[in-house]
C-alpha cells in the first residue's frame, strides 16, 4: 500500500505482487484483514507459499540449535530444510526450540507445534513482544527506506483514515468569499460537495496538512487516486493555496490565522508569516518542498505525470491519461 522496499535481496514484495491484478484493488481504499484474505485466497498461491516455506520456518529455528546443526549440515550437505525437522524434534525437550514440525521428514511437514513453555511465555508477555517486534520492524524498514517520510506511520495499514472536517471547513470558509475552480478539471467547485485531494498522495506523505490539500470533486479525486499530478498543474496548485491564505488572512482573526498557517510555515520552510501572502515567495517555497517529494515518490514506485481528461462523450468528468 505504501510502496515500501524490503531491500533488493528480499523476494517478499515480488511474490506478493505476483497476486495481481486483484491485489491492486487493495490500494484503492483502506481495507480490512478479511478483505485482504479474500483477495489472496482467490488466487492459486501454491508458488508463493512454497517459496516462503522453503526458508522461513527452518531459518527461524537456527539459533536454537546452532551447535547441533553444524555437524549435521557438514555430513548431509548445506541443506538446512531437510536437516531441521528431525533435529528440532530430537532436541525439542532439551534445547526447547520455539517449535517443532509434525514430521521428521521434510516432505511430510504440514504444520508446527509450539513448545508448551514458549506458548506460555508468548501468551504472558505478548504486549512486550509486540512492542519489541514493532521497534525492530521500524529499524529495519527505516534502514531499507532511508529517504521515505513518515516510516513509523507506514508500518501497518491504518484501521481508518483521520477525519478531514477541519480542513474541509477551512476551504468552505474561503469559498464564502471566492469562487474556486478545480485545478484539474477547471470546473467550479460546489462548497456543499467538496472532496479534498492530497496533491502528493497520502500514501506517500502519510499526513493531512493543509499545505498539501486542495478542494476538488469526488469524481476527480477518485480518478487521481494515489498518483502524482503532471507538472502542468503545479502553478495552479500554488495559486489556489495562495488564494486560500490571502482570503483567510482577511476573514479570520490574527490568532486564528496564525493557528491555521503554522504547518505552512514549518513544513514549507518559510521564515516570515507574511511571505505566505507573497505569491513569488510562496511559489519558491513550494518548489523547494514539492519537487524533492515528487522525485522520491517516483523512485519509490508511485505513478507520475497524471492528467485529468474531462472530454468524455457522455459529458461526465472521468478518465485518466
Amino acid at each position: 500500500y505504501f510502496k515500501l522496499s524490503f531491500g533488493k535481496q528480499d523476494q517478499i514484495a515480488q511474490k506478493l505482487t505476483s497476486l495481481s491484478p486483484n491485489i491492486a484493488q487493495l490500494e484503492k481504499a483502506v481495507t480490512s484483514r478479511q478483505q485482504v484474505r479474500r483477495v489472496i485466497t482467490s488466487h492459486n498461491v501454491t508458488d508463493v507459499v512454497s517459496h516462503f516455506r522453503r526458508y522461513v520456518p527452518f531459518r527461524l529455528l537456527k539459533p536454537f540449535v546452532e551447535q547441533e546443526l553444524e555437524p549435521n549440515i557438514a555430513s548431509k550437505g548445506n541443506d538446512l530444510e531437510r536437516v531441521m525437522p528431525g533435529l528440532v524434534n530430537e532436541y525439542f525437550e532439551s534445547l526447547k526450540p520455539l517449535y517443532r514440525f509434525d514430521s521428521t521428514e521434510l516432505k511430510n511437514c504440514q504444520s508446527i507445534i509450539i513448545h508448551p513453555d514458549w506458548a506460555s511465555y508468548l501468551n504472558q508477555h505478548q504486549g512486550i513482544l509486540r512492542g519489541w517486534a514493532s521497534w525492530k520492524w521500524l529499524e529495519y524498514m527505516q534502514k531499507k527506506n532511508p529517504s521515505t517520510p513518515a516510516i513509523a506511520s507506514k508500518l501497518f495499514m491504518p484501521t481508518k483514515r483521520n477525519s478531514l472536517k477541519n480542513q474541509t471547513d477551512y476551504w468552505r470558509q474561503i469559498m464564502k468569499d471566492s469562487e474556486l475552480r478545480c485545478i484539474y478539471s477547471q470546473q467550479l467547485i460546489d462548497p456543499n460537495n467538496i472532496s479534498l485531494d492530497h496533491y502528493i498522495p497520502w500514501s506517500f506523505v502519510a499526513h493531512d496538512q493543509l499545505w498539501n490539500l486542495i478542494p476538488t470533486s469526488a469524481v476527480v479525486n477518485s480518478s487521481k487516486s494515489n498518483k502524482i499530478p503532471s507538472d502542468k498543474y503545479f502553478d495552479d496548485f500554488v495559486r489556489l493555496q495562495h488564494t486560500g491564505l490571502v482570503t483567510t488572512h482577511t476573514a479570520l482573526t490574527e490568532s486564528e490565522w496564525l493557528n491555521e498557517i503554522e504547518p505552512f510555515i514549518s513544513d514549507l520552510g518559510i521564515s516570515e508569516k507574511d511571505d505566505l501572502r507573497d505569491i513569488e515567495k510562496l511559489m519558491n517555497a513550494y518548489e523547494n518542498t514539492i519537487k524533492p517529494l515528487v522525485l522520491l515518490a517516483k523512485n519509490q514506485g508511485f505513478g507520475t505525470d497524471w492528467q485529468y481528461n474531462n472530454a468524455v462523450n457522455d459529458g461526465s468528468s472521468i478518465g485518466i491519461i
